[in-house]
Parts: structure tokens; sequence; C-alpha cells
């Protein structure tokens, strides 16, 4: 390792109905984040569950978890917020100088957090996003459907991202001083890249095995979701216009 460790290291996960995999996702983040203070790399870290106004036991295990480890947080929305509402609590509310979200189901090898975080490191980057090697297992459709959602970001964005829209986005979370997410809907994950890009801060990508959901539905494909996405692409394209760089950002 070069440099001083991380301090902190907020992990968070929006979850909506997510009872088959709340103990999982925590047990597997603390995992990774005790390998990680092991080897030097962060000296601390914290586990933060947003619940979204779930209707199962999702909210009273997560409250039993933050009971039994003080490094377990638990952020209750009153009303159901949808992703958008849930990556922005759980930015807000992250308060290590790291920040990483990822989705209840772990869609990736916790044990890639510790290459993301070296990656950040050694490039210098401010934000480390993942994509996916293989997507067949997801089925036809979705992976058809990601791939012109990433080719429409890039012609109306001049962002060229492999994987955009993906469940792993670690950030320094300073660029969040000058980054304000306005998204409701699952167009956030690209809204976070899009204007970090626009900033000038340097996002790197990198390879990850994923490993699609076994419990539960997916909704991110549905027709709902994907109008949203529309309106609020277009919405984000009116915003960034005349928008500049960061001073010193990027230099």
């Amino acid at each position: 390792m070069t440099g001083e460790p991380f301090r902190k290291l907020s992990i968070f996960f929006p979850m909506w109905n997510e009872e088959a995999y709340v103990e999982r996702a925590v047990g597997y983040a603390k995992d990774e984040c005790e390998a990680l203070i092991s080897r030097g790399e962060i000296l601390d870290y914290e586990l933060i569950v947003v619940d979204d106004a779930s209707t199962d036991r999702t909210p009273q295990m997560a409250d039993e978890m933050a009971v039994a480890d003080p490094h377990v947080r638990v952020v209750h929305h009153p009303v159901n917020r949808k992703l958008g509402g849930s990556m922005k609590t759980g930015f807000a509310s992250a308060t290590g100088d790291l920040v990483l979200y990822s989705d209840a189901d772990l869609p990736f090898d916790m044990a890639q957090v510790s290459q993301a975080v070296r990656l950040l490191r050694y490039y210098e980057a401010d934000v480390v996003s993942a994509y996916r090697f293989d997507r067949t297992g997801e089925g036809s459709s979705r992976a058809i459907y990601t791939f012109f959602y990433n080719l429409f970001i890039r012609t109306l964005f001049g962002v060229r991202m492999r994987d955009i829209n993906f469940a792993f986005k670690l950030c320094r979370t300073e660029i969040f001083e000058h980054i304000t997410l306005v998204s409701e809907g699952s167009f956030i994950d690209a809204e976070l890249i899009i204007r970090a890009r626009k900033l000038g801060y340097q996002v790197i990508q990198f390879g990850v095995d994923y490993f699609p959901r076994t419990r539960g539905e997916s909704t991110l494909a549905s027709s709902a979701v994907i109008r949203k996405i529309l309106k609020e692409m277009f919405a984000l394209r009116k915003q960034l216009k005349g928008l500049q760089p960061v001073v010193g950002v990027g230099s």
C-alpha cells in the first residue's frame, strides 16, 4: 500500500423488502471492511441500511443488527422514495471519506471492494465504477436494454461507460461538495457519473464477475421505470448546459 490509509469507508445498501438479503449483505460487507482494516487500507467503517419504507421484516432485521453492532446504522424512510431517493439518503448519511453503494442482493463479490479501493488510491481517481464481465445471467432482454441505454447516454451526454447503471460505485465523499443529485428514479446511477465527468472528476472503470439476483424480482427494466429514466435524462441534459469543471479538479 502507498500513502496513508483512508479514514473511514461508508457502505450503504438501498433496501425495499429485502428480508431475504439484508443479513447476508451486511455480513459480507462487514467481513470485507474488517479485511481492509487488517491490511491498513482503512481505519474505520460504517454499514448503512437505507430502508425505503419496506413492508416486510427488513426494517426490524436491520434495526436488530444495528443494536448488535455499532458499525451498522439504519435510516428509515417514512414513505417509499425509490432507488434515487434511497441513494441520495445514503450519500448524504455517509460520514466516511470514501462511500460505496451496492444493491442488497450483492451482484458482485464483496472481496472486489479491496481492488476498487486500491485502484482509487493508485490512480488518484475520484470515482471507481464497476462493469459486469458477463451479463448473460440476467437474460437477453435486460442485456439488450442495457446496451442501448449506455449507447443513449453516450449520444446525449458524451459520456462513454460500459455499464453505467451497475450498482457498484466507490466515491470520494468530497465530490458531493459540488455534486447534488436530483433524480428520483433509476437514472440516478448515470446522473452521478455524468455530473462527475462534466465537473472534471476522474472516473475509472474495472470489471467484476456478476451474480444475478436469486431471490425476489427486479423491476428496473419495467415500462414505468424506463419512462421515468427518459424524463429525468432529458431534464438533466437541460440542467447541464453551461456547467463548467470545478477549479483545480483534474489538474
